[in-house]
């Protein structure tokens, strides 16, 4: 038995592009954003995908309607997709952080999520979700810190190092004997 799991990180945001801390705060998709999402869509309309998995956050859900809408089917909304809570930080650039905090914010106890506790959450709901639909293919509409730190920890044994891109997709398969990487932060659709 295989399942395929596609990961794919939202469109991009307003806050993206100014560079601010997202984290559960509810930013939409922009026109670009929009724009990407449609054009993913397109890319994975002739592809097998089963299921869709959503974060309950607008940017995610957006992204995951754009490519249902070719699908034709639902997105189940998954609360534990949801990135990273970055705590006090939320709606700050690094900038406004350390005018704040001072260079070593980081340090401090500002209510984050820990990397650990993501990558925990990660790999939880990834293992749920692939366990729930045998093999199937399932596209995982999420974050880029989840997605990432996830990713570390299901396969460490491939560099991840590269930061995704928004709506990149990340294929990974499901095996008796772990998880393997098929394809890493794939943009095609936006060339």
């Amino acid at each position: 038995m295989v399942t395929v799991l596609g990961l794919v990180r939202h469109g991009i945001t307003d806050w993206n592009m100014e560079r601010r801390a997202q984290g559960h705060s509810d930013i939409p998709l922009n026109l670009e954003g929009r724009a990407q999402a449609g054009k993913l869509a397109k890319r994975l309309r002739e592809e097998r995908w089963d299921v869709i998995y959503s974060s309950d956050l607008g940017r995610a859900r957006e992204t995951a309607q754009a490519i249902a809408s070719y699908k034709n089917i639902p997105v189940l909304e998954d609360p534990l997709l949801r990135e990273t809570n970055l705590g006090q930080i939320e709606g700050m650039t690094e900038e406004e952080i350390v005018g704040k905090w001072g260079k070593k914010w980081r340090e401090l106890d500002l209510k984050m999520e820990s990397k650990e506790a993501l990558g925990l959450r990660g790999v939880s709901a990834l293992t749920r979700i692939a366990e729930q639909h045998p093999d199937l293919n399932i596209l995982v509409v999420s974050h880029g810190g989840f997605i990432g730190t996830t990713l570390k920890h299901l396969i460490p044994h491939v560099d991840t190092v590269e930061l995704l891109n928004n709506t990149s997709l990340t294929v990974l398969k499901k095996h008796a004997q772990g998880w393997d990487c098929e394809l890493y932060n794939c943009t095609n659709h936006l060339i």
